[in-house]
């Protein structure tokens, strides 16, 4: 006998242990009867900072907001029941945006399971649909072992989240463990298969009119200056999703913007359509982004699919060429199979068309009228911040007004909840993304959320997060005081049923709810105000080190470009002359 022994320690220690060495300086969570053990663990070992926040859902949301700025595995912490049930909308958002969490929940001890215990709810089987892996750990011993392979399944192909449910006597558990024994298991690499490279070569080659379509894959994997150096090497016209929004700056001589039925611009959508060719990267052909009429979408032009999850490949749009692999893997490889053939598209013409539609197919922007009309607060937020700034923003008409007209500059700065869209996401978000900047050491950087006034209350409560912690973001708000996304899709019904929320003079006073939170806030109804109260919102918000509100009072029954199919998008604005 060697006379070697394995230190037995509480196992949440190892946890504990198992995070730090997995890159997470913080959680978000709340504590609860059911998770001490693991909050005994935080506190005795240190180095991992904890927010406490109102909502669980919150936690999940700031959790994931982290995650898209760092690039890292978020994780949020909530206990048995309704804390862990209330995680599931937070989890299915990181989902359907491919965004990498871990969330643990603590559970009723594991004889009371069957039982109907206090709190104690199957939440694996409540949460394995939003997931990608769901899982509760059965034996104390197995906690390192599954901890490790939740962080690799967490960031392993398509990124997504991965919840860790622990009964309360496992918790309590003591197991033996060294750290000098444990590390991080491997994430297997996704290159393409070669002659599928040569053969997408082969397509975009032959194309008259190419696109390249970037998703939010590309973004993802850190392939940004991978797919900058392919389309300004073959001088590409190139399109983003939603997304993708950002990979490259949407001012990029290249860019055609956003092709959708919603979030698209003018010259977007008649590019796409006059293309015959489209190379996806990373896109999985949403809705929004295809319309209703795939016909419409799919048209003459031929598609090649690239994605590193292989159910993705045909799911909507059947290629002529569906490729497996990761998207930093694939650029890298077209562009080098380009340059082994001194290959370069033959494609002048359609460069200068792209141009052209760019210029001439734009929508206003600079209306001086009150009530104050959406496209205007967009022009000010594009010439008031600079192109470091932080966005994040959820869903509703100001997040297809956004889509339409923000500009965005740099990938992951700007922060859209895509395919899920739940209401309230923004505040959480803002103060995971912050979180995450000052762990990048750089906690100056702005970071502003875009907000609507109905979907503001859904988290308004972790403003107090916010003000806890001393962590600073600017709100711009617009306000119509309806539900207004839904009152425009209830056009075709003839009805405006239950969506107006509009009550005494002005509605809900969110000045005054940011003042009973410790914040601050103001309210705008002219177009020259804008400006002045978003520059005093940055500079309250510096002073305070907490979250300003502007609410700007926009035309309550105002309409965003909308249409049921690419080629049908209505315009309810006039547009500017030819």
């Amino acid at each position: 006998m060697s006379g070697i022994s394995v230190p037995r320690i509480p196992a949440m220690r190892a946890v504990v242990h198992i995070l730090k060495d997995e890159g997470v300086d913080i959680v978000f969570g709340c504590p609860g009867a059911a998770i001490l053990p693991l909050y005994q663990a935080l506190e005795a070992d240190g180095g991992v900072e904890h927010l406490v926040v109102r909502h669980e859902e919150a936690a999940a949301h700031m959790a994931d907001g982290w995650a898209r700025t760092n690039g890292r595995v978020g994780v949020a912490l909530a206990t048995s029941g309704p804390g862990a049930t209330n995680l599931v909308t937070g989890l299915y958002t990181a989902h359907a945006d491919s965004v990498p969490m871990v969330c643990v929940t603590g559970q009723a001890v594991s004889g009371k399971l069957h039982q109907e215990a206090f709190q104690a709810v199957d939440i694996v089987a409540v949460a394995r649909p939003v997931t990608k892996w769901a899982v509760q750990v059965k034996e104390a011993a197995q906690l390192p072992w599954v901890f490790r392979e939740a962080f690799r399944t967490a960031r392993e192909g398509r990124p997504g989240p991965v919840l860790v449910d622990i009964p309360l006597d496992v918790a309590r558990h003591e197991i033996a463990y060294a750290p000098g024994t444990d590390a991080r298991l491997p994430v297997r690499p996704c290159p393409p298969h070669g002659p599928s490279v040569e053969a997408a070569l082969d397509l975009l080659l032959a194309a008259e009119r190419p696109l390249v379509l970037a998703g939010g894959g590309v973004v993802t994997a850190g392939a940004a200056a991978e797919l900058r150096a392919l389309v300004e090497e073959l001088r590409l016209p190139f399109q983003v999703t939603l997304m993708g929004k950002g990979v490259i700056e949407d001012d990029h001589e290249l860019n055609m913007g956003t092709t959708g039925i919603q979030t698209s611009q003018r010259y977007a959508n008649a590019s796409f359509l006059e293309a015959d060719f489209v190379l996806a990267v990373g896109a999985r052909f949403g809705d929004r982004h295809t319309g209703a009429d795939l016909s419409v979408y799919r048209g003459a032009r031929r598609f090649v699919q690239v994605d590193v999850e292989p159910t993705q490949l045909g799911r909507v749009v059947a290629p002529e060429l569906g490729i497996v692999s990761d998207a930093r893997a694939f650029l890298t490889a077209l562009l080098a199979a380009a340059r082994a053939r001194s290959a370069r598209p033959r494609i002048g013409p359609w460069r200068a068309r792209c141009a052209e539609l760019k210029r001439t197919l734009v929508r206003r922007e600079d209306f001086d009228t009150v009530p104050v009309k959406a496209p205007r607060v967009y022009r000010e937020i594009n010439e008031v911040f600079g192109a470091d700034t932080y966005f994040v923003t959820a869903i509703g008409l100001y997040q297809i007004w956004g889509g339409q007209h923000q500009k965005a500059h740099r990938p992951r700065h700007y922060q859209v909840c895509g395919q899920a869209g739940p209401l309230g996401w923004e505040v959480p978000a803002a103060i995971g993304v912050k979180k995450a900047l000052e762990g990048m050491g750089r906690g100056g950087t702005e970071v502003v959320g875009v907000v609507g006034d109905y979907g503001f209350q859904y988290t308004v409560e972790e403003l107090a997060v916010a003000a806890q912690y001393a962590i600073p973001f600017v709100l711009i708000m617009l306000n119509n005081e309806y539900l207004g996304l839904i009152r425009q899709a209830s056009l075709p019904y003839a009805m405006n049923y239950q969506v107006d929320i509009h009550y005494d003079e002005t509605g809900t006073d969110h000045v005054k709810i940011m003042e009973a939170y410790g914040c601050s806030g103001r309210r705008v109804v002219r177009p020259a105000d804008i400006r002045p109260a978003i520059e005093w919102a940055r500079e309250k918000a510096v002073a305070t080190s907490r979250p300003v509100l502007v609410e700007i009072m926009i035309e309550r029954e105002a309409n965003t470009p909308h249409g049921a199919d690419i080629d049908a998008v209505r315009e309810y604005e006039p547009l500017p002359a030819p």
